[in-house]
């Protein structure tokens, strides 16, 4: 695997290594000990999977301490762009985002520690988006911002149509109205 730390710290893209032939691919999508020499030791203890038609925006989604999620996110069929927020309060990269483009041909998958909100666009129909959690799902922990917040600016992909959003999502409050 080939582990790439991106421009905000603590948040990797990893390559699995594939091993292809005319029966298909294989790969190893997690190994502990690969994982826990590039930093990762956090135990996953849930695996999500969700599906969305091409257009959906999830996000941008966190958990309350001591409920922080870390997620380590791949893409088995379409594609997604992928975004992580450093909402880590002192931190200096407080606000700052990275994105990166999943899909089942690139086989990346993005870690991104507990401290980070989440979101994803599908720019592919029918886009499967599995992921592993550090912790469970914690509905009194769960919590979000706001996915075209102006002073984060991710730049979302024109994928030629409007955005699909929750309406959970659309009421996401600003990064700088969180306490």
């Amino acid at each position: 695997m080939k582990f790439t730390s991106l421009r905000l710290q603590d948040v990797i893209c990893i390559e699995p290594k594939v091993f292809s032939d005319e029966r298909g691919f294989f790969l190893e999508s997690y190994q502990a000990e690969r994982f826990a020499g590039q930093g990762i030791t956090l135990p996953f203890v849930q695996d999500n999977h969700s599906r969305s038609t091409k257009g959906v925006l999830r996000g941008l989604h966190y958990q309350l301490a001591p409920c922080e999620q870390g997620k380590l996110v791949r893409v088995t069929k379409g594609a997604i762009f992928d975004v992580a927020v450093d909402i880590r309060p002192g931190s200096a990269t407080f606000g700052q985002w990275v994105g990166e483009i999943l899909d089942a041909e690139n086989k990346k998958m993005l870690y991104i520690p507990p401290g980070f909100a989440h979101g994803f666009c599908a720019v592919q129909d029918q886009t499967d988006v599995l992921y592993k959690a550090t912790h469970v799902y914690a509905p009194e922990s769960d919590r979000g911002i706001l996915w075209n917040d102006p002073d984060i600016g991710i730049a979302w992909p024109d994928i030629g149509m409007e955005y699909l959003i929750s309406p959970k999502d659309r009421n996401n409050p600003c990064l700088k109205e969180l306490t």
